[in-house]
């Protein structure tokens, strides 16, 4: 990726030759031809999954773990290192590699189902509130003073404001 930015900036703005940017990085003018025709920089993916044939018979295994933890409190559950001990004891020759990748698929196939869920905040007029403490300096009597100030903003109140005036910013202090 890297080499291909550097051929556009060469090529494109310094105005360097295809032929001397080849001989430069050791290409064929073809491939820098190609570089310099592609608007994004290449990127590799795969045409086919890893295949892990040696961990196969232990994914139920594993499925049966991960979904056991997944009832559990976070702090309680194995991470993929402790998963990956667990069933080298069962007899898995494997590497760790393969059963980290196992793992991250299945987090992220059951954490698919769990992301689609959107819960609207709608609040009844004096049902809850937002509450923050400050520091603020204030003069009194020509003094200055720095006194605690405590904040309170209706959820209902704000609500209201954002449909009364929609197109200001309501992150302003107002």
């Amino acid at each position: 990726m890297e080499t291909s930015v550097k051929i556009r900036r060469l090529c494109l703005v310094k105005g360097r030759t295809i032929s001397s940017v080849a001989r430069q990085f050791n290409l064929s003018r073809n491939t820098v031809r190609k570089y310099l025709k592609q608007s994004d920089p290449p990127r590799y993916q795969r045409t086919t999954p890893r295949q892990c044939p040696q961990l196969d018979p232990f994914k139920d295994q594993l499925i049966q773990w991960l979904e056991a933890d997944s009832l559990r409190p976070v702090r309680e559950r194995r991470n993929a290192v402790l998963l990956y001990e667990g069933i080298q004891l069962k007899g898995y020759p494997g590497t760790y590699d393969s059963v980290q990748r196992f793992v991250k698929a299945w987090k992220d196939e059951s954490a698919g189902l769990s992301n689609q869920a959107y819960v609207p905040l709608v609040f009844a007029s004096g049902e809850a509130c937002q509450f923050d403490w400050s520091h603020e300096q204030v003069v009194l009597g020509g003094i200055g003073v720095k006194i605690k100030l405590a904040h309170f903003r209706l959820c209902h109140s704000r609500k209201s404001y954002l449909r009364a005036y929609p197109k200001r910013d309501p992150g302003n202090g107002i």
